[in-house]
């Protein structure tokens, strides 16, 4: 039976590409739209690359009749979708992308994002979204909380490790390059395309939010308190995230606590011993690619991790988890290739 799917924020770059995914799905019918800056218009004014898509008219969520709905993702700015949650029906399963979610205790959210949290009953239900790890707890949860880009990326060659045990927890450092899309739709200056490109620059240095999930993911991981060292920098292209990861242990350890991790995956690759991933290879689908390489100091292996920022580090990834929730085939609506060149 086809799903019925709202989408709350659905004028934004991962309302797009939740959008651009659920169109080619063979079970889950997009039922509404909402925008509500944009209400009234239609999705071809606000994206003209989805005209050729049969869409309902944006509207307010007050508008939307969420007793017609199976599934609600909800696409809006952070410390936004937890009010809106907290008003939504009690029996609606929800998949929010945004962070007001993620953290597991209100008082380092508290600590990371300046303000209480204003849902902590539904905060305590939401499930961290990152499938591969929690694939059984998302299934019988109705709110899975989707995760940060910047941290999918980092977690998915760390995870396996810490949990394997093969690297040194006091050692790692990961340095980042994402493209622009991943600070949103909304005008920034910084954003602006004469301030972004011809240069690369740090952002948020000691001080960016998915940090908050990097200590709760791998210390529950490692089962001991994990600080890693995070260096985000933003790259002059619009989508896209690879990671260069620097940790201490023994490669041939690394490469097949990896490999045995991810066996049977349908959306994590670990290449080849060697070869290193790139953005225009995962490019607008759900897929992430993992490398190995070993650096010539004996005793110190370096990890990449490729995903796309819109899609596997947000949109098609809460699709994912929404197939699972609706107990729909976990990849149905996902296997599109990347898009290169």
């Amino acid at each position: 039976m086809t799903k019925s799917i709202a989408i709350l924020g659905a004028s934004g770059y991962t309302g797009a590409e939740l959008i651009r995914f659920i169109a080619t799905h063979p079970d889950m019918h997009i039922q509404a739209l909402a925008a509500d800056r944009k209400a009234g218009m239609a999705m071809a004014e606000v994206f003209p690359q989805l005209r050729h898509l049969d869409l309902p008219i944006l509207c307010k969520i007050h508008e939307i009749d969420f007793s017609q709905i199976d599934l609600c993702f909800c696409a809006l700015p952070h410390a936004t979708s937890q009010e809106v949650i907290r008003d939504l029906p009690r029996d609606l399963k929800i998949v929010d992308l945004s962070a007001d979610f993620r953290l597991r205790d209100p008082a380092i959210y508290a600590q990371w994002y300046g303000h209480e949290h204003r849902a902590l009953d539904i905060q305590d239900e939401a499930v961290y979204g990152l499938t591969e790890f929690y694939r059984d707890d998302i299934k019988a949860t109705r709110v899975t909380a989707g995760t940060g880009c910047n941290a999918a990326t980092g977690m998915y060659p760390l995870l396996p490790l810490l949990e394997a045990g093969v690297i040194d927890p006091e050692d790692i450092i990961i340095n980042l390059a994402t493209g622009v899309s991943g600070a949103g739709r909304s005008p920034k200056e910084a954003m602006l395309h004469a301030e972004v490109s011809e240069g690369v620059r740090a952002y948020n240095v000691a001080k960016h939010r998915h940090l908050a999930e990097f200590d709760q993911e791998f210390s529950k991981m490692a089962g001991r308190d994990v600080r890693v060292t995070f260096v985000p920098h933003l790259l002059p292209q619009n989508r896209g995230i690879l990671a260069t990861v620097y940790v201490r242990g023994d490669v041939d350890q690394i490469y097949n606590a990896l490999t045995g991790r991810y066996s049977g995956e349908p959306f994590i690759f670990v290449l080849p011993p060697g070869e290193v991933p790139a953005t225009q290879h995962v490019r607008g689908s759900n897929y992430c690619h993992i490398g190995v390489v070993p650096d010539r100091a004996g005793d110190r292996v370096m990890l990449f991790s490729a995903l796309d920022n819109l899609s596997k580090g947000a949109s098609s990834q809460a699709i994912q988890n929404a197939n699972l929730m609706l107990g729909l085939e976990e990849t149905a609506g996902l296997t599109l290739s990347p898009v290169f060149p």
